[in-house]
């Protein structure tokens, strides 16, 4: 039980491999036009992952008069990830998938007079249409661009060209590493920071940010969802409320398992940042690998609660739902 975007068909005008891990995507609409995104938009695709249909999400790319009358978005494989990448990889130019209309849950400030825009491996999608909408409106800008190898560096030549020596690069397989407390004492009073990337890179930012004495409004975010302390490996679940036992498998989330098994769960997002899909934890007997970016620390500690769309548990969880016997239909 989600939001309910407008779906739309559209067939996979082109193929581009970006780096070795990563590959861009052009979509066209069949049965439609191409719709307008603003800057940190995204894209929900619909796919056969495990033999089930599966929801995923994924930044829209550059602005729209980059690719007219489509959209455009990038990939990047993971092979011990839940399946998405692999099934997007595995798409032929020709091939037909469910798109959505473009959302927007990581709205860019164009009339902030400054702006950091920090980026993690493939979380530099959604900072290509943000580094030229601020760019083109004349405001300073500065991005700061992790990847692990040189290689994986996607779009970082077209960012040079957009923004020159305000591109900031660190390869941590060569041993460098971003400045971030530094960026941060150098950006202006009231500015805004974006990032968007792992779960570390994310958690360093929070905690500086915070330190500095910076307003928490101030520090935007969009993450993976896929990140965790664990590899991801199957758990079991109780479900007491509706008298049921299941495993969640490596390559689903406990979302998609939940909602294949029949038992609804309010969700929008499903990459940990909004709480709409967090549950209330009855018991655990091993471990719980919290991947959100929703719930407090504290909470994290205290176990009570945990959002099914990202996060993961080694060992059993017994769960409770809101459905309850008096709201069931008659």
């Amino acid at each position: 039980m989600k939001s309910n975007p407008i779906w739309q068909t559209a067939r996979v005008a082109a193929l581009r491999d970006l780096t070795p891990s990563v590959r861009e995507f052009v979509l066209q609409p069949l049965d439609g036009e191409a719709i307008a995104w603003p800057p940190g938009a995204h894209l929900q695709v619909r796919l056969r992952v495990a033999g089930r249909e599966q929801t995923r999400s994924y930044s829209l790319v550059g602005q729209p008069a980059d690719t007219p009358g489509g959209y455009r978005i990038a990939v990047k494989r993971l092979d011990n990830g839940r399946g998405g990448s692999r099934a997007m990889w595995s798409l032929a130019e020709g091939d037909a998938l469910s798109l959505s209309a473009p959302q927007n849950h990581f709205p860019l400030d164009l009339d902030a007079p400054a702006s950091l825009l920090v980026a993690g491996g493939i979380g530099i999608t959604p900072m290509v249409a943000m580094a030229q909408a601020l760019a083109r409106r004349g405001r300073a800008v500065r991005l700061l661009y992790a990847a692990r190898h040189a290689g994986e560096l996607a779009y970082a030549e077209r960012l040079r060209d957009i923004l020159g020596d305000q591109l900031v690069t660190a390869v941590s397989g060569q041993g460098q590493r971003l400045d971030l407390a530094g960026e941060l004492a150098a950006l202006p009073p009231g500015a805004p920071c974006y990032v968007c990337g792992p779960s570390g890179l994310l958690a360093s930012l929070r905690s500086l940010w915070a330190e500095a004495g910076r307003p928490a409004s101030g520090l935007r975010f969009e993450t993976f969802g896929s990140g965790g302390q664990r590899p991801s490996q199957a758990f079991s679940l109780a479900v007491p409320r509706h008298g049921a036992s299941l495993t969640v498998s490596a390559d689903e989330s406990l979302l998609d398992a939940l909602e294949a098994a029949g038992i609804e769960v309010m969700s929008d997002c499903r990459r940990g940042e909004c709480g709409l899909c967090a549950m209330d934890v009855l018991a655990v007997d091993g471990e719980i690998d919290h991947r959100d970016v929703f719930l407090s620390e504290h909470e994290k500690q205290g176990n009570r609660r945990i959002c099914a769309c990202v996060s993961r548990v080694v060992g059993r969880i017994t769960l409770d739902s809101a459905w309850r016997p008096d709201a069931a239909p008659h």
